[in-house]
């Protein structure tokens, strides 16, 4: 069901042509694991087939709309390896979204390869460009294409009653003929396309928006120029001009010509609104850069990876490039590299002392190079943690000053002694790296460092970076604690801005600190330090960076709740990108504002210093002003279905949480539905008082009602209150691994009122 623009397109492509016809490829899994496959385009132009070359075997397929890029080339770990093998010009990998792992082939020939490559990415364009029309024609042909069993191109009755299980509808047998009946014009006992499409759009009726569309049009059939305007300015909340706000909204989302020709907007055309960027619950003024980014580093909370080339757990798993690349690429603006001397005098990253595989430090400070700025042109901060010799913290510095070349920064940016820290702004396309440094910034500038070699780091600046909550180095940390680590110069060399040190006290940073120290806590040493002196942690924060990471306790890469740290602002909180779940669901919510650029600023009460900011009580902040949340959650659209047992049904429930300062902390639950995934109806009203709403986070989570055991979770949307539309919105939903799971969502409506 690709529109007649899409096929179109498709006709006029060789490549796209050549994708139909299909071609055999290598898939590879290792240096020893390829195999060959029969890889296809399907008609649909949407959906890759493969399958073993071996007659009789199972075939796999996948979307094009889960690819979210293909790399060209030798540009995976997998396709590395084997080199020597297959050239560069015939392999390409193909990155899936979320946390799934990527697809590597090899052509036959340069030529095949070429046309899968430029094909996929015509493919990825087309999605990515896809009309809101076009998308709902795409998820019809979808549904149409699962429940036609027996591929014969039209669906009976029994068909249809399999698809609405597997749509999560729970429809007596009656209604549901009734329906068929209605949308099988032709009455042939069977649905073809045109009537499928009916009987979808019988189904998908939006009872719960024409009750919203009734009510502001002036005669219940259509909205006048004037009611759209009302409508925009009275229960949407828009600011600026709503009359030219509705000309634009009517002449983007209007199907009907005739209807535009009156200045109105029909159903169908307010129906795709309210689908839209425009009427979704994240305002579009915030997706993209907004915020002034000439400040100081240290006053942004800066988007950043714990342990970052690890794939999996942090005793066992796998190391890889891949972590940089997908972490770089999801925004990070912090990774951190655990260096350790290997073999032949080149250094290895990983997780020492643990069973975590081996990668070379210099592949890392490639993939660093290669990717660093492909999503973000503003600064990257490489965290060494260095636990090599002098011989080998030699070669780190030759692989950082060779391989990174003008992208690292060796010097301050205007060859003087600073006073504060650089902004994004001044630093945009550099790369930092933060490690421990002989002296300090001043010394370097008056020719004082010691030693022209090498010299030794004192006790307090050691420890900076050990997991001092961890039981499986505590031996090893008692011991390199009482000794002192010999440091090569030209190591030291390479960090400028960001001096790890060892946190004393916040007395001691007041009085001893410099602005280009940057300390590190573990989450239990920090969640001490915060609950012991919130505001005196704040005020740190205005001078200088801090970096949190997980506690060596987690050793399942699981992660801790960021949002507490970020209460304090703390700048570099970091996570492990890797594990899905609440923490994660936060940092993708904060961080999708301002462009995704992986540096949000920080509220001005947490970078001015006298407004003494206490997260603890922000109701004695100079210009305290408390804002009352309500939020109506109507419906829900086609929720994914989470339980594969047959016949089963979700019991939707929708959880608000707010996540800020102690005082904010609070979640609230609707009813749960029973047996509907597909269109559940709450009309239920969960109020919050939010007293810091610069700092809070609304999480919305749908789960899967169960009273014998603990609820499914079904899916999510975060994001920062800052960021709310008010008025009736969209939300989204997102999959547990933080990818769109298309076309399901919530209606609800936002209203935010002081208290």
């Amino acid at each position: 069901m690709a529109s007649t623009g899409t096929g179109f397109r498709i006709q006029c492509d060789d490549n796209l042509q050549s994708m139909l016809v299909g071609t055999v490829m290598r898939k590879i899994k290792s240096r020893t694991w390829k195999k060959q496959r029969y890889f296809r385009l399907q008609d649909d132009c949407m959906t890759i087939w493969y399958q073993s070359k071996k007659a009789g075997n199972a075939h796999s397929t996948f979307s094009v709309s889960d690819v979210e890029a293909v790399r060209e080339g030798h540009q995976s770990e997998v396709l590395l390896s084997i080199a020597d093998e297959f050239p560069a010009a015939r392999c390409f990998t193909l990155v899936f979204r979320g946390r799934r792992g990527n697809l590597d082939l090899v052509a036959e020939s340069a030529e095949e390869a070429q046309s899968w490559i430029k094909g996929m990415r015509k493919l990825i364009e087309n999605v990515e460009n896809m009309g809101e029309r076009e998308r709902i024609d795409q998820w019809i042909g979808d549904w149409f294409k699962k429940a036609d069993k027996n591929h014969d191109g039209r669906m009976n009755f029994k068909e249809v009653r399999d698809l609405l299980k597997m749509m999560n509808v729970d429809m007596n047998e009656h209604h549901a003929h009734r329906l068929f009946t209605m949308a099988d014009k032709s009455q042939s006992g069977s649905l073809e396309d045109d009537e499928f499409v009916l009987f979808y759009k019988m189904l998908t009726q939006r009872e719960d928006l024409l009750r919203v569309f009734q009510e502001f049009s002036t005669d219940g059939q259509k909205f006048s120029l004037r009611d759209l305007e009302d409508f925009l300015r009275e229960e949407q909340l828009e600011t600026g001009d709503c009359h030219t706000q509705a000309q634009g909204l009517m002449g983007k989302y209007e199907p009907s010509e005739a209807a535009k020709q009156m200045k109105a907007m029909s159903f169908d055309g307010f129906l795709m609104y309210l689908g839209s960027a425009e009427g979704n619950i994240f305002d579009p003024k915030c997706r993209g850069m907004y915020q002034d980014m000439g400040q100081p580093l240290n006053y942004y909370f800066i988007s950043s990876s714990h342990n970052t080339y690890l794939m999996e757990d942090q005793l066992r798993g796998h190391s890889s490039v891949e972590g940089y690349i997908r972490a770089l690429n999801r925004g990070c603006r912090c990774v951190e590299v655990d260096c350790w001397d290997g073999a032949n005098g080149e250094p290895i990253v990983y997780h020492g002392h643990t069973f975590t595989s081996k990668i070379l430090f210099k592949d890392v400070v490639s993939a660093v190079s290669n990717y660093a700025f492909k999503v973000s042109p503003y600064p990257v901060i490489m965290s060494i943690e260095n636990h090599c010799s002098v011989e080998q913290q030699r070669v780190m510095a030759q692989h950082l000053t060779h391989i990174l070349g003008d992208k690292l920064l060796k010097t301050t940016l205007d060859g003087k002694p600073p006073i504060r820290l650089p902004s994004p702004q001044e630093l945009k396309g550099k790369i930092l790296v933060k490690a421990k440094k002989i002296g300090g910034l001043e010394e370097s500038f008056c020719g004082l460092v010691e030693d022209p070699l090498t010299a030794e780091v004192s006790d307090e600046e050691e420890g900076a970076e050990m997991d001092e909550d961890s039981i499986h180095r505590d031996s090893l940390r008692r011991r390199v604690m009482k000794s002192k680590q010999r440091l090569s110069k030209d190591l030291s060399d390479c960090v400028v801005y960001c001096k790890s040190v060892h946190f004393r006290s916040f007395k001691h940073s007041r009085i001893h600190s410099k602005f280009y120290e940057v300390a590190s806590f573990t989450e239990s040493k920090s969640r001490k330090q915060l609950k012991e002196a919130g505001a005196e942690f704040v005020n740190h924060n205005a001078h200088q960076l801090t970096r949190i990471y997980p506690s060596g306790f987690r050793t399942d890469s699981s992660n801790y709740n960021p949002q507490e740290m970020w209460n304090v602002g703390c700048q570099i909180v970091a996570l492990n990108f890797q594990t899905a779940g609440e923490g994660m669901d936060l940092n993708d919510g904060l961080f999708s504002q301002n462009g995704g650029c992986g540096y949000i600023l920080k509220p001005s009460f947490m970078r001015e210093v006298e407004r003494r900011f206490d997260p603890d009580n922000p109701q004695k902040l100079d210009g305290y002003r408390p804002l009352v949340l309500t939020i109506q959650v109507i419906s829900g659209q086609q929720l994914p279905k989470v339980n594969i047992k047959e016949g089963s049904i979700v019991d939707p429930l929708v959880r608000v949480e707010i996540h800020g300062v102690p005082l904010d902390q609070n979640k609230q639950e609707t009813r749960w539905i029973e047996n509907n995934g597909f269109n559940p109806v709450w009309y239920d009203t969960l109020r919050f008082t939010i007293h810091a709403p610069e700092l809070a986070m609304v999480r919305f989570v749908v789960e899967d009602y169960d009273k014998t055991s603990k609820n499914d979770f079904v899916g999510q949307y975060t994001l920062p209150l800052s960021c709310m539309q008010q008025g009736y919105r969209h939300i989204h939903l997102l999959s547990k691994d933080g990818t769109s799971i298309p076309p399901s969502s919530l209606f609800v409506h936002v209203r935010i009122t002081e208290l």
